[in-house]
């Protein structure tokens, strides 16, 4: 249940980021039909987390290093590198993610952290 929480989650805070961010869109599977975009909406977030978790944590233990000389700021690089590997893996299956450049999804990146991070904030589930 907390995983399928999780992925809409992502999968909202992605659809709020292609609103902000120019260079990254969300091109659905079928045209002008809401279903197929909320589906790719969804798929683009599950393949997110799943790339975010196994291949975002090796980075991240492997560039510790940098992460401590650059005070995190490395984090951002990392990040927009994932969303890169991201846009590639669903193009290979023909619809989902597009960013525009490295930039682009540097810049996507924050902003997709930043609104997972405040809807995480409001739907997390209280310890009473």
């Amino acid at each position: 249940m907390r995983f399928l929480l999780k992925v809409i989650v992502s999968a909202f805070a992605l659809w709020l980021t292609t609103l902000i961010v120019d260079g990254v869109n969300v091109v659905p599977w079928a045209a002008d039909d809401t279903a197929a975009t909320i589906v790719t909406y969804l798929m683009v977030a599950l393949i997110f987390g799943l790339v975010n978790a196994v291949i975002g944590t090796v980075i991240r233990i492997v560039a510790f290093p940098l992460y401590i000389l650059t005070l995190g700021l490395f984090a951002f690089i990392v990040n927009g590198l994932l969303l890169l590997l991201v846009d590639w893996i669903s193009g290979l299956i023909g619809f989902g993610l597009e960013v525009e450049g490295f930039w682009w999804a540097v810049f996507g990146a924050f902003i997709l952290s930043l609104f997972t991070w405040l809807i995480g904030i409001i739907v997390r589930p209280s310890r009473d």
